[in-house]
């Protein structure tokens, strides 16, 4: 007589949940008995089913706030109208909501920026925000530290950018990444929700990035208003074809010590006006698309073949 599913083993009735073709059946499975919703809900579990199961698309959070959702007959309709009507992404659940812009979102939260008043001198660092507008939660995080913010040379205000990045999926922790843009170099400065405080991550001199003195002029104003933010991998690009040179500025989060370091764009036509777009293409690898014109045909693709370390051909 042939055993009840019950009665399987944790290890394969793990093996057997992951090969459930979308989360909706996951979610059917897990209220069959307090077993099966017990292993559905676990932590571990849920990371490597995440990993497996690209999250649909839901759809685009304007930086003001206003939310665009997946339209029919896109299959994530449902779900993106669903998540309109529930979440709140004016952010009326944070205290002086209308001061605050979205910079960035990551595994559902929501990183946002406080704008200064018309009559204030610009701040170096701006006041940061994490929130979950489904659940209404945030938090506020704290100015960096003065010993970290006075280890910067010549900082130039209204020039840093903060971003979003997921731990550990499915766990109620977060790291923000910090950049500063200072006249000698280049900082980075991370937040993690589980110590509550921030801490140098990495800097870098922009000599030691190859940069001439003109380089370094003009990234005193457009960084990061021009230059375009790429992330794939554990891994932050930042595109230079703006100042005429084939050429990724790159962080590494995927370690403790994270570094910036160059590299090179594959062989080919990469236009200023157009520019490119860094995606993850499976098995490890880097998409990398570029737009050359005003049509689809300008459109080209690329697919790095070295595991997401450099987008070299």
């Amino acid at each position: 007589m042939a055993s009840p599913l019950s009665e399987i083993p944790d290890h394969l009735l793990a093996e057997i949940f992951l090969r459930l073709p979308n989360p909706e059946d996951l979610v059917r499975a897990s209220v069959a008995c307090v077993s099966f919703h017990r292993l559905a809900t676990d932590g571990s579990f849920l990371r490597r089913f995440r990993r497996l199961h690209a999250p649909p698309v839901l759809g685009f959070l304007w930086a003001g706030g206003m939310f665009y959702p997946t339209l029919p007959p896109h299959p994530s309709a449902p779900a993106a109208r669903a998540l309109d009507l529930a979440a709140d992404f004016y952010f009326t659940f944070i205290p002086s909501y209308y001061r605050w812009t979205v910079q960035d979102i990551r595994d559902g939260r929501v990183l946002l920026e406080g704008d200064i008043e018309k009559d204030e001198r610009p701040p170096v660092f701006k006041d940061l925000a994490v929130c979950d507008p489904l659940h209404l939660r945030y938090v506020l995080l704290p100015p960096l530290p003065h010993d970290l913010a006075a280890s910067l040379e010549h900082p130039f205000p209204m020039v840093s950018e903060a971003r979003c990045k997921e731990v550990a999926a499915g766990e109620a922790t977060f790291r923000v990444i910090l950049m500063a843009n200072c006249k000698t170099s280049l900082d980075a400065f991370v937040f993690s929700s589980s110590t509550g405080q921030w801490e140098a991550a990495a800097s870098k001199g922009w000599s030691d990035l190859a940069l001439s003195e003109g380089d370094m002029a003009k990234m005193s104003w457009v960084h990061p208003y021009i230059l375009r933010r790429h992330y794939a991998y554990g891994c932050f690009y930042w595109d230079w074809v703006e100042f005429g040179r084939k050429k990724l500025l790159l962080l590494d989060t995927r370690s403790r010590k994270m570094e910036f370091s160059i590299a090179d764009l594959p062989p080919g036509e990469w236009s200023r006006k157009g520019g490119i777009a860094i995606v993850e293409a499976g098995e490890g690898k880097l998409g990398m698309f570029a737009f050359h014109g005003e049509t689809s045909s300008d459109l080209s693709y690329t697919i790095a073949r070295n595991k997401g370390k450099s987008p070299s051909q």
